[in-house]
C-alpha cells in the first residue's frame, strides 16, 4: 500500500540524485582525464535520468494532491512551489540532454560534458528552491494538516494524566 500523501515520500528521491549528480560528474570527468573510456560517461547520464525521472514523479505527486493542500494554504504559495519545480525539471532535461550529447568524441563532447557538469550544479541550487518552498508549505503554511487526523480523545487524556502526575495531584 502507497503512503497518503504520496508526494512527501516521492520529494527526496531528485534530491538525492540531484546532490549526486554533480559529485559524480566531476568524478567521471577527473578519470576522463586520466584516460578512463568514455562510456565511463554513462554514470552522469544515468544520473541525469535518474533526476528527470524521479522529479517528473515528484511533479506529478505534488500535481495529484494540489486540491486537497489548496483546501489549507493560499494558492499562490502552492503555485511558487510548482513553478519552481516545473523550472527544476525543465533544467533537468537540458542536463540530461547535454550528457547525452557528452558521449560525442572530441571538442563537442568535451564542451557537452562541461555543460552538463556546470548544469548539474545550478540543478542543486534550483532544488534547493523548491525544496525550500515546499518546507514552507508544510512547516509555515500549514500545508499537513489538510492530510492530519482530529486528535482521539484518548490522547489527550493521557496528556492530561501525565500532566496531573508532574504536578503531584
Amino acid at each position: 500500500m502507497l503512503p497518503n500523501p504520496l508526494h512527501p515520500s516521492v520529494v527526496h528521491f531528485p534530491i538525492v540524485f540531484m546532490a549526486l549528480l554533480p559529485i559524480i560528474a566531476a568524478f567521471v570527468m577527473w578519470r576522463l582525464h586520466d584516460g578512463a573510456r568514455l562510456r565511463a560517461w554513462g554514470y552522469v547520464a544515468l544520473t541525469a535520468a535518474l533526476v528527470v525521472g524521479s522529479g517528473w514523479l515528484a511533479t506529478r505527486t505534488g500535481e495529484n494532491e494540489e486540491d486537497t493542500v489548496e483546501r489549507v494554504v493560499a494558492e499562490d504559495a502552492i503555485h511558487a512551489h510548482e513553478e519552481a519545480a516545473e523550472t527544476f525539471l525543465l533544467a533537468a532535461w537540458v542536463v540530461l540532454g547535454l550528457a547525452v550529447v557528452g558521449f560525442a568524441p572530441g571538442l563537442v563532447g568535451r564542451g557537452a560534458r562541461w555543460l552538463a557538469f556546470l548544469g548539474s550544479v545550478a540543478l542543486v541550487g534550483l532544488g534547493w528552491r523548491v525544496g525550500d518552498l515546499g518546507g514552507k508549505l508544510v512547516y509555515e503554511h500549514g500545508a499537513a494538516s489538510a492530510y492530519a487526523q482530529p486528535a482521539a480523545g484518548g490522547a489527550q487524556a493521557v496528556g492530561a494524566e501525565e500532566d496531573r502526575e508532574d504536578d503531584g495531584r
